[in-house]
């Protein structure tokens, strides 16, 4: 079975089983024992994988780790387990201790959900502090995926995840960093930009000013190239495929609406965002190989922005509701008419349900 596709079982088996899992040892079972399953690793076989591996620390006796994978009668990677509700930064110091005192070069903390794998980049023999690799069952990556891969028992190898992993480390601090300045700006990160463009002293009342300037001025460069990248990929696209008309967005009228809105009811009841529309060319962009972009219209309403096809409210897509910032949110439409709701954090997340889109529209070829 393909690596990936076994891997986004797990993840639909997470959603479907965490709510019904009580203890720590359910989720153990229930979803780290199929995890651990999907790397190729036998859970039955105790010279693969042996559950309850003894960890001495010092003088405390017989304290024993989850799960030790084995490779000729030494432990390669341990794992600890926690209970799915567990937040996994108040139990990283017991991993970091069996590490301390085992053969094995790398650490992984689950609380089956989140993975988080960790090596001895920083000091040989002492497990970072921070993980190299983060994985989320619930939000998964491809990218991330493809580094889980090299875990995978047919091949394993130390030295080739290693000569990764410090890239890895270093690059998902980075993207932690960026993601931090990009939602709440530093004073730092604030004044390298409003040097350049600003001619005064850099005063507080200046910096307080430029820091909102430099907010808005990100989210709109964002969402400027996830727009021109989706025109780009859709018009490549439909130039290889028979002529087709995509779908037209609402006229923009600069001058009478607020930034970010290409379209307000006349009673201020319906507004249509920049951000809506992304999302819906995101959404189009997903289903197209599957049915005519023609065919795939929105309609906005009061509290949702629905896609759905030919313009007819009773063959749903989805709806979105992005009004709030943190509460974004996609919903599918079940066999009764019921609304099925997953949160997302930004309108890139909508690729997370591209399976669910596709079913969705197949219900009308």
């Amino acid at each position: 079975m393909d690596f990936k596709y076994s891997i986004k079982q797990i993840s639909e088996r997470v959603e479907k089983l965490k709510n019904n899992l009580p203890t720590e040892e359910a989720t153990k079972v229930a979803l780290v024992m199929p995890f651990i399953k999907a790397l190729g690793y036998d859970v039955y076989n105790p010279l693969e994988v042996l559950p309850e591996m003894t960890c001495d620390i010092g003088t405390k006796k017989g304290e024993k780790i989850d799960y030790a994978i084995m490779l000729s009668g030494e432990p390669i990677i341990l794992i600890e387990c926690k209970h799915w509700k567990e937040n996994l930064d108040l139990h990283d110091d017991q991993l970091l201790r069996y590490f301390h005192v085992s053969k094995a070069k790398f650490g992984v903390l689950t609380n089956g959900i989140v993975y988080r794998f960790y090596t001895d980049l920083d000091e040989k023999n002492k497990m970072d502090e921070k993980p190299f690799l983060e994985i989320n069952l619930l939000d998964l990556k491809d990218a991330q995926i493809d580094e889980l891969g090299k875990f995978h028992k047919s091949h394993f190898d130390v030295e080739t995840i290693l000569s990764s992993a410090s890239e890895m480390k270093y690059t998902n601090e980075l993207k932690h960093l960026m993601a931090r300045e990009f939602t709440t700006p530093s004073a730092d990160f604030v004044r390298h930009f409003a040097r350049q463009v600003y001619d005064g002293i850099i005063t507080a009342k200046v910096l307080d000013t430029f820091t909102d300037l430099t907010k808005k001025s990100l989210q709109g460069f964002i969402n400027d190239r996830i727009t021109d990248r989706l025109k780009s990929a859709i018009e490549k696209q439909e130039k290889e495929d028979e002529p087709q008309k995509t779908p037209e967005a609402p006229e923009v009228i600069t001058q009478q609406l607020p930034e970010g809105i290409v379209y307000m009811s006349e009673d201020g009841k319906i507004v249509t965002t920049q951000e809506e529309i992304e999302a819906f060319y995101i959404v189009l962009s997903i289903v197209r190989h599957h049915i005519k972009s023609e065919r795939v219209t929105y309609r906005d309403a009061q509290s949702y922005f629905a896609v759905f096809v030919d313009d007819n409210n009773r063959k749903p897509i989805c709806r979105l509701y992005l009004d709030s910032s943190a509460n974004k949110k996609i919903a599918f439409i079940d066999e009764n008419k019921k609304e099925i709701f997953y949160k997302i954090s930004t309108i890139d997340d909508i690729y997370n349900y591209s399976e669910q889109l596709i079913n969705a529209v197949k219900k009308y070829v």
